[in-house]
């Protein structure tokens, strides 16, 4: 808001913000012919059957072209990409499953062929801007010892509005109806923001003597109770009020999606969010890519080809569950004071006794500060002490701790064998 602006002009000034998501396909739109500009050019520098590809300089063009030609293009959701899974040292083929739909969210079955029972997971993926692909790396390593169900989140602007809002109660009775589907050998495991709901969804199970309760939950650098080691995105979160939240950073749909005039928090809002985090850091990324590509090293062109294909497609979030998290979880921290509520009943994660926990921190972790995802020892204080595990990662961040080579081995094989021990 403009400060000290009459109410005519804060009027105004809504109006306008309402139009970002118009704005921002009208760029997309006016920026399609650039962009086939941008890949031709890059064909014509590149291709070894080309005569301007043999032209001084043609690297440098067909790199400048390539990289062009992804900053303006739209990225679409990404495949999973997994149609095997290395399991004892042998390659054994899986396929994809929908085991249930819901109107937000399909619930996956990364279904191996092998004649033997392993632990079943169900893993909790955000709903937090990006597509559950991004686990894409925690569920390769999953699947060599475990039985992978996931929940693959459905961008909001593809959901009619016919099917009514989804509010932070609902993502919890998700969680809680995909616990009963895998059934009473499932273990939970939830990453970054649906710590906060799967906690609930457990405790609720817990607290209603429900005969399907998990083995283990294992949290991996979530919001539990963001008012230890506050990091930016907490303090910016505290600092605005909801109503700002709401003038500024909501829309709806536009006409060409299924899911026209619902309310939304844009996807490429909470995209340029992430960036403006690490303006330098992915600034120098694509430094390198340009140079990568102009020296000819393919490998390492393709790592950045694959990580910012992923990180740059972005999905909507539907308006009441963002602006509810907001409310809920980081400003009012219901969870941790013990007043959150689910339809009317309070969520008790002390009632919480025969489910182990396993809670997992990135030392560097700059969106979900050390002691946050920790918090959950002290709120379920009827688990045993040795039915409970806290692991603080050294050097690593937030991704890392789901992501990559310090995930794959050092956190993993955490995982794995308490898994194992209280299977």
């Amino acid at each position: 808001m403009i400060r000290g602006a009459c109410p005519a002009q804060r009027a105004d000034v809504r109006e306008l913000f309402a139009m970002i998501y118009m704005l921002h396909e009208m760029q997309l739109a006016a920026s399609a012919p650039l962009r086939a500009w941008a890949k031709t050019n890059h064909k014509l520098f590149s291709n070894p059957l080309s005569p301007w590809s043999y032209l001084p300089g043609s690297n440098r063009i067909a790199a400048g072209s390539e990289l062009l030609a992804r900053f303006v293009k739209r990225y679409e959701k990404p495949e999973w990409g997994i149609e095997s899974a290395v399991v004892d040292g042998n390659e054994v083929p899986l396929r994809i499953e929908t085991v249930a739909t819901r109107p937000f969210c399909h619930l996956l079955h990364f279904k191996r062929y092998l004649r033997r029972k392993d632990p079943p997971v169900l893993l909790v993926a955000p709903m937090s801007g990006h597509h559950a692909t991004l686990l894409r790396d925690t569920v390769r390593a999953l699947i060599r010892d475990h039985d992978v169900f996931v929940t693959d989140w459905i961008d909001a602007r593809q959901v009619p509005l016919s099917q009514g809002p989804f509010h932070l109660d609902t993502y919890i009775e998700y969680v809680m109806d995909f616990i009963r589907i895998v059934g009473p050998e499932v273990h939970v495991a939830a990453v970054c923001q649906p710590t906060v709901p799967s906690l609930a969804a457990v405790s609720l199970m817990a607290a209603n003597g429900e005969t399907v309760q998990a083995r283990s939950l294992i949290l991996f650098g979530g919001p539990i109770d963001t008012r230890r080691s506050p990091t930016a995105p907490n303090l910016y979160a505290k600092s605005h009020s909801l109503r700002w939240f709401e003038s500024n950073v909501i829309d709806r749909v536009p006409l060409r999606y299924p899911g026209y005039l619902r309310r939304v928090y844009p996807g490429f809002l909470q995209h340029s969010g992430f960036v403006a985090m690490n303006p330098d850091r992915h600034l120098q990324a694509h430094l390198d890519f340009y140079q990568h590509l102009v020296r000819g090293d393919g490998e390492s062109a393709e790592a950045h080809r694959r990580f910012y294909d992923e990180y740059n497609a972005v999905m909507d979030m539907p308006a009441e569950y963002y602006l509810e998290t907001i409310e809920r979880v980081f400003q009012k921290h219901e969870l941790p004071l013990g007043v959150m509520k689910y339809r009317g009943q309070v969520v008790e994660p002390a009632t919480i006794r025969e489910t182990a926990l396993l809670t997992i921190e990135g030392e560097l972790d700059d969106i979900s500060g050390p002691g946050q995802t920790q918090a959950a020892h002290d709120l379920c204080a009827g688990i045993p002490i040795d039915k409970k595990q806290d692991f603080v990662v050294p050097g690593v961040g937030h991704y890392g701790i789901f992501s990559g080579r310090r995930w794959r081995e050092q956190i993993y094989p955490c995982v794995r064998d308490f898994i194992r021990v209280n299977t």
